[in-house]
C-alpha cells in the first residue's frame, strides 16, 4: 500500500473509501478544477490525476464528473455538524 493510498481518518468522508490523495482530488474536483489544474495543485502529472478520477469514480458508484460532484456536495452537507 502506498502512502497516497492509505485512508484519511481526520476527514469524516472516509466512509467513501477514498484514500487521502483521493480526497484530496475529489475535493477539488468539486471545485470546479480541471485535471490539468488538479494535476498543476497537487504537483502530479494530468494522466496521475485521470487514474485518481476513475478509481474516485470507482468508489463512489458514478460515470461522470457532474455526478460525482453532486454526491460528494449531498455527502457533505450531511456530514456538517449540527448546532441544536
Amino acid at each position: 500500500m502506498r502512502v497516497d493510498d492509505a485512508p484519511f481518518d481526520a476527514e469524516p468522508r472516509v466512509v467513501t473509501g477514498l484514500s487521502r490523495r483521493e480526497t484530496e482530488v475529489m475535493e477539488l474536483i468539486a471545485t470546479g478544477r480541471s485535471n490539468g489544474q488538479i494535476a498543476q495543485h497537487l504537483f502530479l502529472s494530468e494522466k496521475t490525476v485521470k487514474n485518481h478520477v476513475n478509481r474516485i469514480y470507482a468508489k463512489l458508484g458514478v460515470d461522470s464528473r457532474v455526478t460525482a460532484i453532486d454526491l460528494w456536495l449531498e455527502r457533505a452537507a450531511r456530514e456538517e455538524p449540527r448546532h441544536y
